[in-house]
């Protein structure tokens, strides 16, 4: 069994915003609200997207209409999946039996060496196979 680090990412509406700065910090408590207490193990912060004029990064953030579209990158570690797709499969689970009706997409996997240090909180590879 493996140990991976999955990172998923999602588009998140904010209403009633004027500035990016907010919507980013609405739309991450909003999801953190969601996940936590029982998901305080996955990680949230924005996204990033490249500029297409100059290929540099900037947050992800759209806003028309006082509506912000908030790109928002979760990350959790996946120990004892069988293979990547299983880690993927199980992150997607997990992060998505909070997040109804939020369109999850998978950025990254990588698989790492899990330490002796049995501090970390612990999601076993149980998903549908």
């Amino acid at each position: 069994m493996k140990n991976f680090h999955v990172v998923l990412e999602a588009a998140w509406l904010v209403r009633d915003v004027k500035t990016a700065d907010d919507a980013i910090g609405v739309a991450i408590s909003e999801a953190g609200k969601r996940l936590n207490p029982k998901l305080d193990f996955v990680e949230v912060d924005v996204g990033t997207t490249s500029c297409p004029a100059c290929d540099e990064p900037f947050s992800s953030v759209f806003i028309a209409a006082n509506t912000a579209l908030v790109g928002l990158v979760f990350e959790m570690k996946v120990f004892d999946a069988e293979s990547a797709e299983h880690a993927e499969r199980i992150a997607k689970s997990v992060i998505g039996k909070s997040l109804r009706d939020i369109p999850l997409t998978v950025v990254e996997v990588t698989e790492f060496e899990r330490s002796n240090d049995k501090s970390e909180p612990q999601q076993k590879g149980k998903a549908n196979k």
